[in-house]
């Protein structure tokens, strides 16, 4: 194998190799840390309902007044399994797809502050699939979805705290 093809397969498999390597050394913190960001996180809940459109999409009013107000997911650190007090929130915004075939959502996974760029961008894809995966299992169909990474670049709480860190690993389902 000739030198250059050698530094492209090392440059390729670097970044994998270092992915692994940093979930390796937090999992332990997860536990402790998951426990101190459920008080800040809202209700688990997701019986609520807007009856406008937030996301200025355009869509009729007959399609928004279903919209379930709660569309943010949210992770224990370091990880992208959804959790079971979060399932009630993917269910209701599934059924709202389901009930609305013209709707269309963009999941974005979303990472704290920790961690690097390229680590935070593959966490933030796996959790927004992990959502899509489930709300197409619940009878969405997959043309009405998309599964988008932010990693750490869209924080909903500046901060640099385990509250603030909780609020921001999550996914949100945006309407379009």
């Amino acid at each position: 194998m000739s030198s250059i093809a050698k530094i492209v397969l090392a440059g390729l498999a670097l970044p994998a190799f270092l992915a692994a390597c940093a979930s390796t050394d937090t999992a332990k913190d997860s536990s402790s840390q998951s426990s101190s960001a459920n008080s800040s996180r809202p209700n688990a809940s997701a019986s609520g309902t807007q009856g406008s459109n937030p996301s200025g999409s355009g869509m009729n009013g007959n399609a928004s007044a279903g919209m379930p107000s709660q569309r943010s997911v949210y992770y224990d650190f370091d990880k992208s399994d959804i959790k079971p007090d979060q399932r009630a929130r993917i269910e209701a915004n599934a059924k709202y797809l389901r009930d609305n075939p013209s709707a269309k959502a963009t999941v974005e996974g979303n990472c704290d502050e920790r961690g690097s760029r390229e680590y935070n961008l593959a966490l933030g894809q796996r959790r927004s699939e992990g959502v899509v995966k489930m709300m197409s299992l619940l009878g969405a169909r997959s043309n009405q979805m998309e599964a988008v990474s932010l990693g750490s670049e869209k924080p909903k709480v500046q901060g640099h705290d385990e509250t603030s860190w909780a609020e921001n690993r999550r996914s949100d389902i945006q309407y379009r």
